[in-house]
C-alpha cells in the first residue's frame, strides 16, 4: 500500500453544523484505516481572512494551509448557504497556490437544508478543483439535513456512500502515485 497524506476538511464556519457531523464520521473512517489523517474543522481552526501573499498570517492558518497542501487527498464537505458553498471554504482556497496542488485527488460531500442546489454547487467546487488541477473523483455525496440526528448520520445509505466516496478517491490515488 502507498503511503499517502490524506486530510478531511469540514467547510462549515458555524460551531454546531450538519456538515462537521458528516465530516467528522468521514474522518473516522478513514483514520481508522490510514494513519496519516487530518481532520480540518472551519469551526474549530480560525484561518485568517486572505489579504494577499504578502502578509504576515498566524500560526493556525499557516499550519492550515500546510496541512492542505501536503495532502495528497482532499475530502471535501461542503455546506450549501446561499446557493453556493460557504466563504470559510472559498476563504481556505484563497490562500492556495495552484502551482503546488497538481495531481492531488479529491473527493466531494455536500450538505444541504434541503434538496436543493446540489449539483450547483457541486458544479462550482469541481471548477475550484479544476483550476487547481485537482483530480476530484466524479462521485460525490449529497445529504440534507433530515439525515441527521442529535449528531448523527442516521441514514445508512449515506454513511456507505460516504465510505464509499473515501474508499474510491484515497483507491485513485493510490492508482495514480503507482
Amino acid at each position: 500500500m502507498i503511503s499517502l497524506n490524506i486530510i478531511v476538511i469540514s467547510g462549515s464556519p458555524r460551531n454546531i453544523s450538519n456538515t462537521q457531523i458528516m465530516m467528522k464520521y468521514v474522518y473516522d473512517y478513514v483514520k481508522s484505516k490510514y494513519n496519516n489523517t487530518k481532520f480540518l474543522n472551519l469551526s474549530k481552526v480560525k484561518i485568517e481572512s486572505y489579504c494577499g501573499n504578502d502578509e504576515n498570517y498566524g500560526e493556525e492558518t499557516k499550519q492550515a494551509i500546510n496541512d492542505v497542501i501536503n495532502a495528497d487527498v482532499w475530502l471535501i464537505g461542503a455546506p450549501i448557504y446561499n446557493s453556493f458553498f460557504s466563504a470559510a471554504l472559498k476563504n481556505l482556497f484563497e490562500f492556495i497556490q495552484y502551482k503546488n496542488t497538481a495531481g492531488k485527488i479529491a473527493g466531494i460531500a455536500i450538505m444541504a437544508s434541503g434538496k436543493i442546489g446540489f449539483i450547483d454547487v457541486h458544479t462550482l467546487l469541481v471548477q475550484l478543483m479544476t483550476y487547481f488541477k485537482v483530480i476530484t473523483n466524479p462521485k460525490a455525496v449529497y445529504m440534507n439535513a433530515n439525515m441527521i440526528e442529535q449528531d448523527q448520520i442516521l441514514d445508512h445509505e449515506s454513511k456507505s456512500r460516504l465510505n464509499e466516496l473515501a474508499d474510491e478517491t484515497i483507491a485513485l490515488a493510490e492508482k495514480l502515485k503507482a
